[in-house]
This record gives structure tokens, sequence and C-alpha cells, in this order.
């Protein structure tokens, strides 16, 4: 964080020191909410949450070094009181975006968020210093504490944002407000919450509502919910897609054997080709809307092309493929699923393996429960099994409880017969299985929404007693 006093932080949070003996401290360290996390000049965000206190670890914070304790109470140590923490915690991100000076990116959407804000972090990190997000921490608190990670050096800030109704993106873009915005899709991730697409479509679009005139609403030419948006704003409209009216667009749009995607990217400023290091032709939009932001900050076709070319995952369990020594490629995709990422991952793992195909090794899909899917549940999972079997997955092994039947019923009656599908109840009879049945070649998918917890699966098959260095690609 920019270095500020205790003064000016209890003056802009409107707090009340206690136990402060000298009000002119700085804090020079980070802002966590995570004890273990404080250190010299730190400053610590005391939540009371439901299991675990914050206030009770204030003691040990300020013995690692930690300045002060921004509480709801007094703790005995030096402390801002606040008469609520989030509020405090918002208000103190907003001060310091405003002395910043720094280029806000903001971008949401309904899949896809995490993996293109990790795409833009890497191209602008090149032309400056750029902070991001970290992971998924989208919300009312992980954005504050994202946006408090910058510092004087910081140049942009590029900000995931998460909704789960209306009103919370106007909520995190008035906390950190954005110069430039970017919608890059309306699906069905969360449908249950928000009752409807047209829903989806309302909050996401607050986004660019908020941006300043002389801001850019970057949207996704490709998808007719998010491209009505342009109407929404009063800031610059850039076009990203494959459709022929994009601004940045992507030609000889193509999947490797790897299952990596590559393509010819076009945008106002010159053309040039990218092959990228991520798994999936899900990625090339993800890759364009990050196109878009570079080209809005000024850098070249030829820079952008280069950067997405060498850029890779810096989030866990997003199609984050390993080797076994024994031939075995585990793709773990386990972090979230909703219908339009898993049609992406399927397709995926039938392009990585085509190239072992033909030597006979097989493609398992590992599938678990799609979250938040409301009415469209029974629809949405019928439908994905009935994808594999179509695309000529090799193995789909459904995972868990009622959705997981309806994934394997829709396999079956999408024609896969005997042993091409079937059901197990949970993550360890899947790895039971996948253990007595994988051999050399095989590439295994596994993807489930993040309650599931199906990332302990492809643990499993990692550690699955298989001797020698297990070798990421």
């Amino acid at each position: 964080m920019i270095a500020l006093s205790l003064a000016e932080i209890a003056e802009v949070v409107g707090g009340q020191t206690y136990d402060i003996p000298d009000p002119s401290v700085r804090v020079t360290g980070p802002v966590v909410r995570d004890s273990r996390e404080a250190g010299p000049g730190s400053l610590f965000i005391a939540f009371a949450g439901e299991r675990v206190d914050g206030h009770d670890f204030a003691r040990q914070v300020v013995e690692a070094g930690a300045a002060a304790v921004l509480a709801s109470r007094p703790v005995g140590v030096p402390a801002i009181v606040v008469e609520d923490v989030q509020t405090a915690l918002g208000a103190l991100a907003r001060h310091v975006v405003q002395k910043l000076g720094a280029t806000l990116v903001a971008l949401t959407g309904s899949a896809g968020k995490t993996s293109t804000k990790d795409l833009i972090a890497q191209v602008l990190q090149r032309k400056a210093p750029t902070v991001w997000t970290p992971g998924s921490l989208n919300n009312e608190i992980g954005l504050p504490l994202t946006a408090l990670g910058a510092t004087e050096e910081t140049r942009f800030l590029v900000l995931e944002m998460g909704a789960r109704g209306i009103g919370h993106i106007r909520y995190l873009a008035d906390l950190t407000p954005p110069r430039i915005g970017l919608v890059l899709n309306v699906g069905s991730a969360h449908i249950g919450e928000f009752g409807g697409r047209e829903q989806i479509a309302r909050a996401k679009g607050e986004l660019v509502e908020v941006l300043p005139e002389e801001g850019a609403a970057i949207l996704n030419a490709d998808d007719p919910l998010v491209r009505a948006m342009a109407s929404r704003t009063k800031a610059k409209v850039i076009l990203f897609g494959e459709s022929g009216e994009a601004d940045v667009r992507a030609e000889n749009v193509r999947l490797m054997d790897s299952g990596r995607p590559a393509f010819r990217l076009h945008t106002p400023s010159g053309a040039s080709d990218v092959t990228m290091r991520l798994y999936g032709e899900h990625h090339v939009s993800n890759a364009l809307a990050a196109a878009a932001v570079a080209h809005e900050l000024g850098m070249s076709a030829e820079e952008i092309a280069t950067a997405l070319s060498e850029a890779g995952s810096l989030s866990r369990w997003r199609m984050e493929v390993t080797e076994r020594p024994d031939g075995v490629t585990v793709v773990n995709d386990a972090y979230n699923a909703n219908p339009e990422s898993m049609r992406a991952a399927l397709r995926a793992l039938v392009a990585m393996g085509e190239a072992s195909r033909a030597e006979g090794g097989r493609t398992w899909a590992v599938l678990g429960k799609m979250a938040e899917l409301g009415d469209e549940a029974l629809a949405e999972h019928d439908a994905v099994g009935r994808l594999a079997v179509r695309l000529n997955v090799s193995k789909l092994v459904a995972v868990g409880g009622r959705e997981a039947s309806w994934l394997q019923l829709g396999a079956y009656n999408e024609g896969s017969w005997g042993e091409e599908s079937v059901h197990v109840s949970d993550a360890q009879a899947a790895v039971d299985l996948l253990r007595s049945e994988l051999r050399p070649g095989d590439v295994v998918l596994v993807k489930a929404s993040r309650s599931v917890g199906l990332e302990s699966v492809a643990q499993a098959l990692l550690d699955s007693g298989v001797e020698g260095e297990v070798a990421a690609r």
C-alpha cells in the first residue's frame, strides 16, 4: 500500500484510535486479513466471521510487526476502531486509488474472468508495473484488498469483479472507479441466483454504466447480450471477438493437436500471429479481450501477440495440465464449472487426446455438479453428458449425487452404452476406478463446481504411487 499514517487512515475511514502512542506511525507494509500474513508495517483487518474472529489475533499480529489493527472494537493493542470493518476497508481502498493515479481496468462476465484477468496482467506487466486480483478474490473484501496492494510505482491496476445480484458490480466499481471496463460474456453461471440471463446482463452491464466519458467499454461482439450494453455507456466502445465487425478480432482460429489455440490477431494498429500456451479454444475470446485492453493502453499488435503467446496460467486448477512419468496426462480444471466452460473443456480434452488416440490413448472426462443453475440444472447437465458422447470422449465418469446422475443419463440417452459412461458416488470412488483403468497415453479431464472438490481426484491421480518425478508442462 502507499504509505499512510495511522492518523490519516483513521480520518479516511471515520474511525477512533485506541492504544496508539504515536498516530504519525505509518503503514508501510501490506493490508492483510490473514494473521499469518502480517509483518512489519502492515495493517491487519479484523473480520468477525462465523467460526473465526480476527480480533482474537490482534496481539499476535502486532507482535509480528503490524502497525495497527482495523477493528470493530478495542483489542488492547494499537487499533483503529470503526462501526463496520468492511465499509471502512472499502473507504480506505477508494482513498488509495484516488491518490494512486494508476489506470484501473475492471472486468466481469459469467465465465473466463480469472483467466482473462491473468492474461491482461501478463500483457500489461510488459509495459509498466501492474497489480492484479490474485486468484478469484473478486468480491467486496477481495477487491479492496487487491487495490490496497498497489504502490507508488503501480501504473495499471487490473481488478476482477464478481456479482451475486443486482447492484454488486456498481458497489465494487464505486470503491475502485475504473477507466476501462470489460464485459466478457453473459452465460449460465449463477443463473439460479439471478433468475435469467437478462438479469445477469443487467447486473454485468452496471460496469459500463459507471465508466467516465473519457473511458473505454470493451465488449464482446460475439455475445448479443454484451454487445447491447454499448447503449448503456457514455464511454468509447471497443468490440472484440471473431465477428468481422469487431475492432479487435481473431482470424484463422485453430486448435493445435496439443489442445492449444492459435490465431491471427487483428487490431486497429496492425496484425500478428498468436500461439497460446493455455489449453482450450475458449481462451481465444479471453485473449482478444486482453488484446483490446492492451490496444487501448497503447501497445502494438506485435507486442500484444508476443505477450499472449508467452502468457501462462497464474491461477490454480484452471486447465492445469500435468503429465505423469507413465504417460498419463491429468488436466485439473476443477476450480469451477458452468455449462459454457464445461463445453469448452470437453472440446479441449478431445483435441489433446487426438495425438495419442492412434496409439491407443483414451480421453476421460471426470465431471461433477455445476452449481447454481436453478431450473436449468437438469437440462444443462443432460446436455453436457450428451456432448461428451457427440465429441467421442472415450470415458465419462460422473461423480456425485443427483446432478452427476443427470450427466450420465444424458450420455446414456445419447448413445453411450456399457462402460463408456459410469456414475460413481464420490471422489474416492472415482479415484479407485481411474487407478485401476488408466494406461499410458490416456488424457484425464477433471472438472466440476468448486463446492464439489474434485481437485482431490486430480491430486490423487498425481500422487497415486507412480514412481519418478512428475513434470508439469
